[in-house]
């Protein structure tokens, strides 16, 4: 006989209406938008050295942002996706992990895998899909993975890595391992059913896994009032009855601090936390977008008055950490660094043709071979289409 665990509700007698506006989540934040703390906050214990290191993370994808864009522009990559304005959320994120959490990114969260160590020649052969990309020059520019970093590769269609990361962390949870799966995704992709099948079956499975919905206020040209209808995405874990947290998405530290939390929560006490965090994409969707046709200049001049790089660097000048003639140096080195692989990068020849099959299987199949030649074929008949990719048709 199957045993009733569902906690029953309490009996009223006459008609009760639940207006579906009643719950209304406030936002964490600890540092004003000219980066001062608010009067009486306690900030998390952030060493100079950690801070620092999120900083230059911060300027190096603010640079890195900058510069692949206008590499695509120039016809140099096919295409691009911009996280600027929301680099404090996917690095004050990456840094309350443990370097063992696994990552699981949806196309917005470069500032992760760089806090990880990913480098800037990494970036370049994945951006470039040359020989030298861990890829394999199989995938579209940003989608990028890498094992020895946990970070998962990143694939394009939205939502998919939600349920996948329930599965993983279920997996963490068996074996006992005290670590966790954090995975990142837009409040657009919060509208697919993957979220919500992700969501239940973690809250019902009560697995270490912290789902991360970057809410930029925009799916692409679809802005949030379009979107839904209630307090964002932050209530819908509440109905999943999943720990949630709503945080500041341009503030680093309350970033930091909210994402330790849900650290915590998932590895102490095997409860899956949702967070948002608050942010606006200040670039366009892609370079495929053009967010004037959707968006006003005030209201993005609105945001970039709240820009996280800009806020934080002011809360370390505050405390002494940087100057700014070091800071001013540091992203002149940067930009220079950047160039100088992009320019190496695209270089590198593109990978080997046997390596469209090679890694499908342990051993490739005979079907596999057959169309790889077929392949081959086609190549050698259209000589001048394929001038890149000859290396190996004879």
């Amino acid at each position: 006989m199957a045993t009733q665990t569902t906690k029953q509700p309490d009996v009223v007698t006459s008609v009760e209406v639940i207006d579906g506006h009643a719950l209304r989540i406030p936002m964490f934040q600890l540092l004003d938008k000219d980066g001062k703390p608010h009067e009486g906050v306690t900030l998390p214990e952030i060493d100079k050295d950690l801070a620092l290191k999120m900083f230059s993370t911060m300027q190096f994808i603010r640079v890195l942002d900058e510069r692949m864009i206008a590499a695509q522009r120039q016809g140099r990559i096919s295409f691009y996706l911009s996280s600027l304005g929301e680099e404090a959320a996917s690095i004050g994120s990456a840094a309350a992990l443990k370097f063992d959490d696994m990552i699981m990114g949806q196309y917005r969260e470069q500032g992760s895998l760089a806090f990880r160590g990913f480098t800037i020649k990494q970036f370049m052969n994945q951006l470039f899909s040359n020989a030298e990309d861990l890829g394999k020059g199989r995938q579209m520019p940003v989608h990028y993975g890498c094992a020895d970093l946990n970070f998962m590769t990143i694939s394009s269609p939205l939502g998919t890595q939600i349920p996948q990361a329930t599965g993983y962390a279920y997996g963490q949870k068996h074996e006992d391992s005290g670590l966790c799966t954090l995975v990142y995704f837009g409040e657009g992709a919060a509208s697919e059913g993957d979220f919500h099948a992700g969501l239940n079956m973690a809250s019902v499975l009560k697995v270490p896994a912290i789902f991360f919905c970057r809410n930029n206020g925009y799916a692409i040209s679809t802005p949030i009032s379009e979107q839904l209808a209630g307090d964002g995405i932050a209530p819908r874990g509440v109905g999943y009855g999943m720990k949630t947290i709503r945080v500041d998405g341009n503030d680093i530290l309350a970033v930091y601090a909210a994402t330790q939390e849900a650290r915590r929560l998932a590895v102490e006490e095997n409860e899956p936390v949702l967070i948002e965090a608050m942010s606006y994409r200040m670039a366009g969707h892609s370079t495929s977008d053009d967010p004037t046709g959707y968006r006003t200049r005030d209201e993005e001049q609105a945001w970039r008055d709240k820009c996280p790089l800009k806020r934080f660097r002011n809360y370390l000048l505050s405390k002494g950490w940087i100057n700014e003639e070091d800071a001013d140096a540091q992203q002149q080195e940067v930009k220079e660094a950047v160039l100088a692989a992009l320019k190496e990068a695209e270089k590198v020849p593109v990978p080997h043709i046997d390596e469209i099959i090679n890694d499908v299987y342990d051993t490739p199949t005979e079907q596999l071979k057959e169309q790889l030649e077929q392949l081959k074929e086609h190549v050698r008949k259209y000589p001048d289409a394929y001038p890149k990719t000859s290396e190996g048709v004879k």
